[in-house]
C-alpha cells in the first residue's frame, strides 16, 4: 500500500490532479488541514474531473491524527518518506518496496522544518532538477515519487 499525505495543501488544481493521480493508482490519499481552498472548490474539481468518487481520501484536523491513521495501518514513522528540496546535494534513493507514506508540503513554503525533523535525514527524498531549480509542482513531484514507489513494489494492484 502506497499513501501519499499532502500536509496542508495550498493550490486546489494541485490537490485535484492528486486526487486523480491517487484514484488511476490506487494509493490512499490524506489530506491535512487546514486546507487553502474548500473542498467544493471548481479547480479542484475540474482539476480532479470525475475521479473524486474512485479516489480513496481522508481528511485530518492535524497532522496528529493522520499519524495515528497510519500507525494503525502499520505505516509506522520508519515508513514516512517526506519530500523536500532542504537538507542534501544528492538525491535520495530508497528502498520504497513496502508500505510507505509520501509526505509532501505545502506548495508555497514546503514541509516545516518541525515536521522534516520528525523523520530520520535518511528518509528525506530529494527528487533531482537541474541546477539552479528551486522546486517541482507538487502534482508533478508526487506522481514522479508515487510512480518510483509503485514501480519498486512491481505495479502490484494497491486497492
Amino acid at each position: 500500500m502506497i499513501h501519499v499525505v499532502l500536509y496542508e495543501p495550498e493550490i486546489p488544481s494541485n490537490t485535484g490532479n492528486i486526487i486523480r493521480l491517487c484514484a488511476n493508482t490506487g494509493a490512499q490519499l490524506h489530506l491535512v488541514k487546514p486546507l487553502g481552498f474548500e473542498l467544493d472548490d471548481k479547480k479542484l474539481k475540474r482539476a480532479g474531473l470525475d475521479y473524486h468518487e474512485y479516489a480513496r481520501m481522508q481528511i485530518w484536523e492535524n497532522f496528529e491524527e493522520c499519524l495515528e491513521n497510519l500507525k494503525s495501518k502499520g505505516i509506522e514513522m520508519d515508513a514516512i518518506y517526506p519530500l523536500t528540496t532542504k537538507g542534501f546535494e544528492t538525491p535520495h534513493t530508497s528502498n520504497l518496496n513496502r508500505p510507505v507514506a509520501l509526505l509532501m508540503g505545502p506548495e508555497t513554503r514546503g514541509l516545516p522544518e518541525h515536521v522534516r525533523l520528525m523523520f530520520p535525514k535518511e528518509h528525506w527524498i530529494r527528487l533531482p532538477m537541474a541546477a539552479n531549480s528551486r522546486s517541482l509542482n507538487l502534482s508533478n513531484a508526487t506522481a514522479v515519487i508515487l510512480y518510483e514507489a509503485w514501480r519498486q513494489q512491481d505495479f502490484k494492484a494497491l486497492i
